[in-house]
């Protein structure tokens, strides 16, 4: 029985060389015409199939027809061995590159400033020009670029690698694509050359309208990375002339990384281009010399729009913990499209997702947004629960009433109106004040560990710099990094910023009132909780107080708080022998202090061997009033001698 085949249909490269290998034939009888002096055929005609790659080139860099010819005998001889022989036996010699002389006289249509400086042979670099005494015998050479390009191999110039790429379609929310649509409107209605600026914090977002740009204007994204560009003048006109060229042969349009690069390198870049439209992706104010500049702000998506891109990356309608967990992601991180997609994918490679794909959410969001903030603060892990708190009823109410706000601001504020009038004051804001050890600490701990959410510690006393105008970027650097995260920050030891506001009797008064101020506006805006302490409330200047919008006073605590705080402070599994926590209560000391006696007494026992018991719990409270340079109490008293 015989198998019928169905045939392979050609590749692109394939059908480049079948329709050049043509074109050079024709070629090589032109030159077999001129070394027999017969009459040279006439013109080539196009191969049928539509357009070629040659002649793209020609129309992208307006070459005539002998220039296109040229460029053509050049490629000949690099891709027919019997062009090439031809070529070096018609010159009387061994070097089968063709000379421009015998282009002139063997090729219709031939004209003197083919080889011009400004002809689009020698200015793209299309063709080399190798050593000779006069033009007419300087022999040609097909740039290696071009000639990948015609046989239709996708292989980008090698002098531009690691600055140059092509883009690939990244994932992007509803909201970039009807940026990207619009901006394609607007630069199509420009008629003139320019300059797109896309500056926003949703960086692959930026990117990722970029590439769709190029994609409504019908061209290729190619992204330069001005990074890696070189900074001298002679250096960086050569790479910009490769951009375009690049640009030129792939229908591309150039976009410029401005990430770590210099404003100037880029504003230099900026002007050598020729390509008539161009991207800059980053924060670059600079000059747009000769260009229409057209700039949009490309934004996270709002939590409604995450909601639905959490929906599409996951896939199958989810069941009630994690349609629950997405709620939440969606409202805490703000992640854009590309990071929402990567984190679907992972969570659905995790092998041990199944059994818990809410809480493996979670944890991926959290571990994702979490490299900036490591290096800016110290990452509590919150393990710390309510049953760990001893408050007044009140007091856990409050903190109670703080967790609410978080948990629910999407609903109230987006779903419900209230943020449509004002961006400001849309954070959760808190100042712990009270005694060193009263529990403001391990409070934030527990509202991070209830919203599920990380933990940073920032000390203020350290973000402090007596440089002006250092505090402010210190700041901006920790609310910048938190923003995608939602993380419950506590800034620690306030003191060391909120002293009270006095008389503004030089500068450095100025800024430290400023610095305040712009600590207390970032905290307003900050998408999640930020908790400031202070161990005394009198400190902190009432018109700031007005500005936050919880004030907690952690109050000493009494003797049945403290009784009970002795209770949780020795875990279930720690041998006791004669601890009375009724009878320690009466030990005048802070829930803190309480808690490293405990652990002091746990150590001492462990040394000697034996469960803990009172004589451990005196010897580790003698340490702690030490430490503290405090009045010893009567032990006795207490039960401790």
């Amino acid at each position: 029985m015989t198998t019928v085949t169905e045939p392979r249909e050609q590749t692109y490269a394939e059908r480049q060389v079948v329709a050049l290998a043509t074109e050079v034939a024709q070629v090589r009888a032109q030159l077999e015409a001129y070394r027999d002096g017969a009459v040279a055929p006439g013109p080539a005609a196009e191969p049928a199939g539509g357009a070629t790659a040659l002649a793209d080139v020609a129309a992208a860099f307006g070459l005539s027809a002998f220039e296109r010819r040229l460029l053509l005998l050049a490629a000949a001889v690099e891709l027919d061995g019997e062009t090439a022989a031809l070529a070096a036996a018609v010159q009387g010699g061994s070097d089968p590159r063709p000379t421009f002389a015998l282009a002139y006289a063997a090729l219709p249509g031939a004209h003197w400033d083919a080889l011009a400086p400004s002809s689009p042979l020698r200015r793209w670099r299309l063709l080399e020009l190798g050593a000779g005494h006069t033009l007419a015998t300087r022999p040609l050479r097909l740039d290696e670029r071009v000639l990948h390009h015609l046989t239709g191999i996708p292989a980008l110039d090698e002098r531009l690698r690691g600055i140059v790429a092509v883009a690939a379609p990244a994932p992007r929310a509803p909201s970039h694509e009807r940026l990207a649509a619009g901006l394609g409107r607007v630069v199509l209605a420009a008629g003139a050359p320019c300059a797109v600026r896309l500056d926003g914090d949703d960086c692959d977002g930026r990117m990722a309208v970029a590439g769709e740009l190029a994609r409504a204007l019908e061209r290729v994204p190619i992204t330069v990375r001005a990074s890696a560009l070189a900074p001298a003048a002679d250096a960086l006109a050569d790479q910009a002339l490769l951009i375009d060229r690049e640009a030129a042969l792939l229908g591309a349009l150039p976009i410029v990384d401005a990430e770590d690069a210099p404003a100037a390198l880029v504003a230099a870049l900026l002007g050598m281009l020729q390509s008539p439209a161009v991207v800059v992706v980053g924060a670059y104010a600079g000059r747009t010399d000769g260009r229409v500049a057209i700039a949009r702000t490309v934004a996270v998506p709002e939590p409604s729009e995450r909601r639905a891109l959490w929906s599409r990356a996951l896939g199958a309608a989810p069941d009630a913990d994690v349609a629950a967990a997405v709620e939440g992601v969606a409202q805490h991180y703000r992640l854009g499209a590309a990071a929402v997609d990567a984190i679907a994918r992972e969570l659905r490679a995790t092998p041990d997702a199944g059994g818990d794909v809410a809480g493996t959410l979670r944890r991926l969001c959290r571990e994702r947004t979490r490299a900036c903030m490591d290096d800016l603060a110290e990452r509590i892990d919150a393990r710390a629960t309510w049953d760990d708190l001893v408050l007044p009823d009140g007091h856990v109410d409050l903190l109670h009433e703080i967790a609410r706000h978080v948990r629910h601001r999407t609903q109230v504020y987006e779903r419900w109106g209230f943020g449509e009038r004002t961006s400001r004051g849309l954070g959760v804001t808190a100042l712990f004040a009270g005694e060193s050890g009263t529990g403001k600490t391990l409070a934030a701990e527990v509202l991070a560990h209830e919203l599920d959410l990380d933990h940073y510690r920032i000390d203020l006393s350290a973000t402090v710099s007596k440089y002006i105008g250092e505090t402010e970027k210190n700041l901006r650097r920790l609310f910048d990094a938190a923003e995608s995260s939602g993380a419950v920050l506590l800034f620690d030891e306030a003191d060391a910023l909120f002293g009270k506001r006095g008389e503004v009797k030089d500068g450095h008064d100025r800024y430290a009132n400023l610095e305040v101020a712009y600590l207390l506006q970032r905290m307003e805006s900050y998408r999640g909780l930020a908790v400031l302490t202070t161990n005394l409330r009198s400190n902190v200047d009432r018109a700031f107080l007005r500005r936050l919008r919880f004030v907690v006073q952690f109050p000493f605590p009494g003797v049945a708080e403290r009784a009970a705080i002795w209770r949780r402070a020795f875990p279930a599994a720690a041998p006791l022998d004669g601890i009375d926590p009724e009878q320690l209560a009466e030990l005048t000391v802070s829930g803190g202090s309480i808690r490293s006696i405990a652990l002091g007494a746990a150590f001492s026992a462990a040394h000697d061997g034996v469960p803990i018991a009172p004589e451990h719990v005196l010897r580790a409270a003698r340490l702690d009033f030490a430490k503290a340079e405090r009045a010893h109490p009567d032990w006795k008293a207490v039960g401790l001698a």
